[in-house]
């Protein structure tokens, strides 16, 4: 008798909380339309730091979303991880009574490259300034990067496989493969993602020792990957979650089959190592390649890192030509990040999303602020273009060397392939 296929793992719900929108139709049509947000910082305490410009979430309301007593114990990053995880559930069409249910069934995955820097720095000055009495309790927790998989399963009552992945920028997709593999394993759903909130005083003060970043001041010009001005990254805040299950799970209760995660490996190569990560990028493509079953010439568009380091782009182009062959230079590459920055683990993840978004509009979206590309890409630029997109790429890496590849299939893809 032979063993039953182990359950595909699909994404039945997408929730994003972005710099270019709060919920996950404003963040598409921002992207689609390339419309770049970037803009000068304006967080409080922060005016005098050579950081200049980043993507700043301007029009999101916790309180409007999240219970004051979850609010006051936790930080701006779990925030955004929270109100992005009802918006994928509610998208997923996934009841609240399923906790009640089979609450053992449901899970959560997250990636955080610093956790709750700003919750951190406030209670620090409390120490400090007035003495230990004026620190909360909840600074013990709060400010720990695993503290919106804590705080997620226990406001929705979710008792499956709970984990944090701890993987650099990377980790972002890393997450998703956990949630893949918890669902092949046997676990209904995993609700799966990364959200970031690096834009506060003390954190960063500590990104500035990032070679990579960008300290231009001129928000149009700032963050221009694969060009001969590319002069670093910008980062943003924000991030998206998704909601993964066992196919058959959702198509039994009825819920639309978004796409699959299909394949997917990582690799290390080193802290800033960047010509090495051709070669160990390269890796983690066909690792994702091979997993999904999928031919390089499948690959409909590459949604890339895109650091802005022009070492880094160099060996990004070089690593997709290296895996995808002659195909390589063909494809269609796209890095809607520029519009908005780049949001260390939870990039990925909204490059996820507009992944997602653009197999099921058949939409491309394009490369905000980037025009004279000096690499051997078809980098779409300006505006979207049409494309029946079956099967994408997402590519990330990290500042201290991880990598990471996934590779993604439109949701009405044969179950049989």
């Amino acid at each position: 008798m032979s063993e039953p296929r182990p359950q595909r793992a699909a994404v039945t719900g997408i929730g994003v909380v972005a710099p270019n929108g709060s919920s996950t139709e404003s963040f598409w049509k921002s992207t689609k339309e390339g419309i770049s947000v970037l803009d000068r910082v304006t967080r409080e305490g922060c005016e005098h730091l050579p950081l200049r410009v980043a993507g700043q979430v301007r029009d999101f309301d916790p309180a409007a979303a999240i219970e004051e007593r979850f609010l006051v114990q936790t930080d701006r990053f779990t925030h955004f991880a929270m109100a992005a995880a009802d918006l994928a559930l509610d998208d997923a069409r996934l009841p609240r009574s399923v906790t009640d249910e089979v609450p053992f069934s449901v899970g959560v995955v997250t990636a955080a490259g610093s956790g709750g820097g700003e919750f951190g720095q406030r209670e620090l000055q409390q120490l400090w300034g007035k003495g230990s009495r004026f620190v909360g309790p909840y600074q013990s927790i709060a400010w720990f990067y695993a503290a919106s998989t804590g705080q997620i399963s226990i406001r929705r009552g979710f008792k499956g496989p709970c984990s944090v992945v701890a993987a650099d920028e990377a980790g972002g997709l890393d997450a998703l493969a956990h949630a893949a593999r918890a669902v092949r394993r046997g676990t209904d759903v995993i609700v799966a993602g990364a959200t970031e909130a690096p834009i506060a005083p003390y954190s960063m003060v500590c990104q500035l020792g990032y070679t990579e970043l960008s300290t231009v001041d001129d928000p149009t010009v700032a963050y221009r990957p694969f060009t001969s001005a590319a002069c670093g990254f910008v980062p943003a805040e924000g991030g998206a979650m998704v909601v993964v299950e066992a196919e058959g799970t959702a198509r039994e209760r009825g819920a639309p089959v978004r796409a699959h995660l299909a394949g997917h490996a990582a690799t290390f190569t080193g802290a800033s190592r960047w010509e090495e990560s051709r070669e160990g990028l390269a890796q983690a493509v066909r690792g994702a390649l091979a997993e999904a079953g999928c031919a390089p010439e499948e690959i409909d568009v590459v949604f890339a890192d895109a650091l802005g380091v022009p070492e880094a782009d160099r060996a990004e182009a070089l690593a997709i030509a290296d895996a995808l062959g002659a195909h390589g230079t063909r494809v269609p590459v796209t890095a809607p990040k520029t519009g908005i920055g780049r949001g260390y683990c939870a990039a990925p993840l909204m490059d996820t999303a507009a992944a997602v978004l653009s197999m099921e509009h058949g939409l491309i979206p394009p490369t905000p602020n980037v025009f004279d590309i000096c690499h051997d890409l078809d980098l779409v630029t300006g505006r979207a273009r049409t494309a029946e997109v079956r099967t994408a790429l997402v590519l990330s890496r990290g500042l201290t060397g991880s990598n990471s590849a996934l590779v993604l299939r439109h949701g009405a893809t044969d179950a049989s392939s």
